[in-house]
């Protein structure tokens, strides 16, 4: 690679780090604050939340880099227009294909970085996740370690807790059971454990007293030494899940088979659709700079700046965009219009090269004659 191309690289290389970052920062902070919410919500720690948010950066990441690329390559041409560098580069006999050689081997990096998270690291990251998840979910522990405060894990259901030890004892205990109608039972207990049995979560208190009143009004009022609540069957626990086809690896959903669909709970159809869209994200990728220099390469110089070109590439994107949303749509509904997932790169491709044609027609500056002395 010659200097100009080093130099190009370099700065794109920057630029697209540094919009990466901050459109990754944005959002991150939107999905996390939901997350957080409804994780601090059923009683977990700071820690579960932050484990959860780092497993979603992956699929964060695919969504943001296209951009990025396409905000960095539209910021380093128009810098370079602006302050006429281009202009000089042309002087010297360099083509918009000679310029655009950087543009090229950054879209080649883009699509690297992509294919990783799309065929790798999103795969993975969904797996741990969604197990995560779903053990969050069975954690009823999670929603009774909460001293000092009155909790209802479901309805008709209510639950206090003075102390929690290190050990995870409870320490004067509360419970109001009210989930048969006409009948209410309040235990109170000194000591309670939260046991986990191969049938469901069972509460088992120790010196303390139960108190049910009947339907005629009478109370009825037992007192004990141990006492075993079944909690399995008053709060929903989740079923086991079933694993998602997002995460599994692309050769297996490439070759996926009836059997395969079956065995995940899918489709042919939807299992292929999966995989090619992850080869069409990073096909996609590489023409996104092309088409953001190209685009700014057909317009000159002017103290306006180049709005004009920048608008044509921001809308040249937006159809592309639109093409995915149809094509895709039709692709995963009929196993034999998979082919229709290409349109949009195929599509891209044409627009690349159709600016590139435009760029190279435009003529480039003239040198001024010399005056005869």
């Amino acid at each position: 690679m010659g200097r100009y191309d080093r130099y190009i690289l370099s700065q794109l290389l920057v630029l697209f780090g540094f919009f990466s970052l901050v459109l990754i920062s944005v959002y991150w902070i939107n999905q996390a604050v939901d997350l957080f919410d409804a994780l601090i919500a059923d009683g977990q720690n700071v820690a579960v939340f932050l484990e959860l948010t780092a497993l979603s950066l992956p699929q964060i990441v695919l969504l943001v880099l296209p951009v990025s690329a396409f905000v960095a390559v539209l910021y380093i041409f128009n810098r370079m227009i602006s302050e006429s560098e281009l202009v000089v580069l042309q002087t010297a006999g360099l083509g918009p294909l000679r310029l655009l050689r950087p543009v090229v081997v950054f879209g080649l990096l883009l699509a690297v970085l992509i294919a990783i998270p799309a065929h790798i690291l999103s795969p993975v990251a969904r797996t741990e996740f969604n197990q995560r998840s779903s053990e969050v979910s069975r954690d009823l522990a999670g929603r009774f370690l909460r001293a000092g405060e009155f909790i209802s894990p479901s309805d008709g259901l209510t639950v206090f807790i003075r102390e929690i030890t290190d050990l995870g004892e409870f320490r004067d205990i509360f419970l109001q059971d009210r989930t048969a109608e006409g009948t209410e039972t309040t235990y109170t207990a000194h000591r309670a454990l939260l046991v986990g049995t191969a049938n469901g979560p069972r509460l088992v208190m120790f010196d303390g007293m139960a108190q049910t009143r009947l339907p005629d009004d009478r109370l009825a009022v037992v007192a004990f030494d141990d006492f075993t609540y079944d909690l399995a069957g008053l709060i929903d626990m989740p079923e086991e899940r079933l694993r998602d086809i997002r995460e599994l690896p692309t050769a297996l959903l490439l070759t996926a088979d009836e059997i395969d669909a079956d065995l995940y709970g899918s489709t042919v159809t939807a299992m292929r659709f999966v995989a090619h869209d992850r080869i069409v994200k990073e096909l996609f990728a590489f023409f996104i700079p092309i088409i953001g220099a190209a685009a700014l390469m057909t317009g000159t110089f002017s103290r306006f700046g180049v709005w004009p070109q920048i608008l044509t590439a921001v809308c040249l994107m937006v159809p592309l965009q639109m093409l995915w949303n149809i094509t895709g749509t039709i692709a995963q509904s009929d196993l034999s219009r998979m082919w229709m997932a290409y349109i949009q790169p195929a599509a891209a491709a044409v627009v690349a090269a159709v600016m590139v044609a435009l760029a190279m027609r435009r003529r480039r500056p003239r040198p001024r004659a010399q005056v005869a002395a």
